[in-house]
């Protein structure tokens, strides 16, 4: 009989703790963000996928192919096509594809790229069915922008 009567103390003075602390975070300010409705802050130092930064003087890319960027790639994860054109031989980019499945977002690129061409994008809503939706061709993408 005193079994049964402790069980029941021991019930009531966990459902009293329970409410205790329900109700302490009731009159708590609320710190969950209501998705999608409100945006996170997104951090100046964070890393999304690839992008190129604009020339201001042709409104095209910065960048010149010199593959500094794909050569510095652990992940080999960069790949250019490109065509060579003029008496000076310069070379013309025909696409810039990042695979962002392989990607590590270590950096390199971005650092060996003298011309800032290339820039982490501050991305974080990506989502696809299938691998082939993260493989992001810059150059189409800084066309459409």
């Amino acid at each position: 009989m005193i079994k049964y009567f402790k069980d029941i103390y021991l019930g009531a003075q966990s459902l009293a703790v329970g409410l205790w602390v329900t109700v302490r975070y009731i009159l708590k300010p609320i710190v969950t963000v209501q998705y999608p409705r409100e945006k996170n802050h997104i951090p100046p130092a964070y890393r999304g996928h690839l992008k190129f930064t604009r020339d201001p003087a042709t409104g095209g890319s910065r960048c010149v192919v010199c593959l500094r960027c794909a050569q510095s790639c652990p992940s080999e994860c960069i790949s250019l096509d490109w065509d060579i054109k003029g008496e000076k031989q310069k070379r013309i980019l025909k696409s810039y594809v990042q695979d962002f499945t392989r990607c590590s977002q270590c950096g390199l690129c971005v650092e060996a790229c003298e011309l800032g061409a290339i820039k982490f994008s501050n991305e974080y809503e990506l989502v696809g069915l299938a691998k082939e939706d993260f493989y992001f061709n810059l150059l189409k993408m800084l066309e459409k922008r």
